[in-house]
């Protein structure tokens, strides 16, 4: 029946009624309202008499609404809003995203406006896609009004009413991307975290509208203005620059703001965003009127770059002014050399962008020059990590001269060249630094080994020594003079370096066992003699015998552990 007033703007057809509101909704469709005096009910058509004029409003079947079709890394495709059935041909969002080698007969009428459902491309997994955002028949009707408004002298005003109406679907795209307009100032205020946040969307964004959203209003431009040059070159450039600028500006924002270490692995990820779509812009930008959009994509590009290398520069600032103010307890590694090794592995990961940066082998055009090679240890990220390994080397010596006991600042000196020896052994630094740089540093970390032995032991050995049997031997009461001074300096020695701290286990053994070496066989001798010796044979005393001291070198360099 037919409903007026009040009562139409709750009219559904019973499925729906019972979808949205309840079996509630059911009786109040059923019942019979109470008119006002002098209003006649409206007649009632017999069963399948009415027409499609008769029915409620509100009872006719509605189109669906196009919804947002997301994509790959977290991005959008762009996707229209509902619009209404009486917009022209340019205001019409009726969107199909497709693959470029999908038929292009699409659309099943001559205008695309049937009551059938918009359809919904499915997820993005690649960039090859195109979005007709006009059906055929729509792209003729305006191909034949551009034509005959240049044909009377109209191409510029057609130009600027086209780029008008295409401009606002290019907004809110991009905006269903995400993407918020950040000046410099907000860019450089803002706190790491969040703009990783905003580069994390950024990325599939800049994507998203240079891959899809821009190819394809070059394809719609070059199809509505086909051989209207260069009306169309203008007005493709006017619909899509603002959104790109504004990707573009905060690529702009983020190579100019702080350069902190830890900024490098975004920007990267950046850089490498954008220089992977350079070539694919040529054919995209190949009019005079947007190639200076082009050189803005490259010129970001390069700025990204220029950051990279920044960011590198100020971790030797950071290293050179890391202050040597408190030693690390027991000798054992210092937080910037964990900090510098690690942080160097994890940049290796983009070893061939870093290289192709410092190399400088992007060009004007936006691509490497020739294929990079970064496994050669001349390469020029190769010597700048060398570098950076000898501002840390130094940074170390001088904090190892803080340790008073000079045998404390070998070990300090042994476990920090240890552990980057390890560091680097198990990464492609390894690769970058060579042979001969870790030969090298393995030859240093034996020295201080040796300093070692000499400054904590080389008192003890001497003591130890008692000369040949025989003539001009030691007499017992020397012998015994030197057991007693072997026990105070082991003493001294056994309490405070088991104190210390030798993290590798390798190293820890290799040092224990040239202690036993020199230290063990003449101990042994002494004790031997001492024992051998008539005055001293049968009331000597021995407070360590030789498995006792042993076990007490075994318990050495394990601070960390007790």
């Amino acid at each position: 029946r037919h409903v007026h007033g009040a009562d139409r703007a709750h009219a559904r057809p019973p499925d729906l009624a019972v979808r949205h509101h309840g079996q509630a909704d059911l009786g109040r469709l059923g019942r019979r309202r109470r008119l006002p005096r002098g209003r006649r009910r409206p007649h009632r058509h017999r069963a399948g008499a009415g027409r499609r004029g008769d029915q409620p409003r509100a009872a006719r079947p509605r189109r669906r609404a196009a919804q947002p079709v997301h994509g790959a890394a977290g991005g959008r495709v762009p996707g229209p809003h509902r619009a209404p059935r009486r917009r022209g041909p340019l205001g019409a969002r009726r969107v199909r995203v497709r693959r470029r080698s999908d038929d292009e007969e699409f659309y099943g009428g001559a205008d695309g406006y049937g009551d059938e459902p918009i359809p919904i491309a499915k997820p993005v997994t690649d960039y090859d896609v195109v979005i007709d955002a006009l059906s055929p028949g729509s792209i003729a009707n305006v191909h034949q009004i551009s034509r005959r408004m240049v044909d009377a002298g109209f191409g510029r005003e057609c130009a600027e009413a086209y780029a008008a109406a295409r401009r606002g679907f290019v907004d809110e795209s991009v905006a269903r991307l995400g993407v918020r307009p950040r000046t410099a100032e907000e860019v450089h205020a803002s706190p790491w975290e969040e703009l990783e946040f905003d580069i994390a969307r950024w990325i599939p964004a800049f994507n998203m509208v240079f891959r899809i959203l821009i190819p394809s209003e070059r394809r719609l431009c070059d199809r509505v203005f086909d051989g209207l040059a260069p009306f169309g070159d203008l007005a493709f450039i006017a619909a899509v620059r603002t959104q790109a600028l504004q990707l573009i500006s905060f690529g702009d924002a983020i190579s100019s703001s702080s350069r902190s270490p830890e900024r490098l692995f975004r920007v990267v990820d950046m850089y490498e965003a954008v220089r992977d779509i350079l070539p694919d812009l040529d054919p995209v930008f190949s009019d005079p009127y947007s190639a200076a959009l082009r050189a803005e994509v490259s010129a970001v590009c390069n700025t990204l770059g220029s950051s990279i290398k920044g960011i590198f520069m100020e971790l030797e600032n950071l290293i050179r002014r890391d202050p040597a103010r408190v030693a690390t307890p027991g000798g054992g590694i210092h937080p910037i050399t964990r900090y510098v090794m690690n942080y160097l592995r994890a940049a290796c990961g983009s070893r061939q962008t870093l290289e192709e940066v410092m190399e400088g082998d992007l060009g004007a055009g936006g691509r490497a020059s020739a294929a990079v090679d970064p496994d050669r240890p001349t390469s020029s990220l190769a010597v700048h990590i060398a570098w950076i390994m000898d501002v840390l080397h130094k940074n170390l010596d001088t904090k190892s001269k803080i340790y008073r006991d000079p045998s404390l600042a070998c070990i300090f000196l042994m476990n920090n060249g240890k552990y980057i020896i390890q560091k680097v052994n198990d990464s492609e630094l390894g690769v970058l630094l060579g042979d001969d740089w870790i030969k090298q540093l393995s030859t240093r970390v034996r020295r201080w080994s040796m300093d070692y032995q000499r400054s904590t032991w080389g008192k003890v050995t001497t003591v130890l020594q008692i000369g040949g049997s025989g003539v001009g031997a030691l007499p017992a009461k020397a012998m015994l003079q030197k057991l007693r001074m072997f026990n105070t300096y082991f003493e001294e020695i056994y309490a405070v370096q088991s104190e210390w701290v030798i993290a590798d286990d390798q190293l820890r053994m290799d040092v224990r066992a040239a202690v036993e070496d020199s230290v063990m066989p003449a101990y042994a001798a002494l004790i031997a003699r001492l024992k051998s010796a008539p005055e001293t044979g049968r009331d000597l005393y021995i407070k360590y015998t030789p498995e006792d001291v042993e076990a007490h070198i075994h318990h050495l360099f394990e601070g960390a552990a007790k």
